[in-house]
């Protein structure tokens, strides 16, 4: 299965205005077991190194090494990055409740793909969000309107991943 998710278009994660470093250290996991190619980390939100290049010990606790094996780069604009995306044909894709959102499991996409992902109270900024190509959201069936970002994050990226083998049906005694 490690060879099918390799072998697909390129699956990217903007974490935008994220605060915890728990969080960070969680979607570094997470991006880890979804092959994603690339995490990026704008605004506000905090990287695995400092600028000296010493490590963030809460981001290290919950990566749990996923932080040395996932690729990422840290940009403070994140308007620059999204139209540098687009220009290599990335669809901008916003996991935010709004009002042009769409079920996430309706999304039919086109490779390559970027998720973003946003501030843990906040959400996606609306400036933001108009820039994106399609907004999806996860819909809540409870009395909570969200889910935690990085648990949130983690249902998206399974969208993305290949479908199972089909299997033969068993054998009835």
């Amino acid at each position: 299965m490690y060879a099918d998710i390799m072998n697909r278009a390129p699956l990217f994660v903007i974490a935008h205005n994220v605060r915890s470093m728990y969080n960070i250290g969680s979607f570094f996991r997470t991006c880890d077991a979804m092959g994603v190619q690339k995490l990026y980390l704008t605004g506000h939100s905090p990287a695995p190194t400092d600028r000296f290049g010493r490590k963030e010990g809460r981001i290290a606790k919950t990566a749990l090494g996923a932080e040395q094996s996932v690729v990422w780069e840290q940009h403070e604009d994140i308007f620059t990055l999204i139209e540098k995306l687009k220009k290599e044909g990335v669809t901008v894709v916003a996991l935010e409740q709004d009002k042009r959102a769409i079920d996430y499991r309706a999304f039919v996409h086109a490779d390559p793909v970027v998720i973003i992902v946003g501030n843990e109270t906040e959400g996606i900024a609306p400036t933001v969000i108009a820039e994106c190509d399609v907004v999806i959201e996860i819909p809540m069936r409870g009395s909570k309107e969200s889910l935690n970002v990085s648990v949130a994050m983690g249902i998206a990226l399974s969208h993305f991943l290949p479908p199972p083998p089909l299997s033969p049906p068993p054998v009835l005694p």
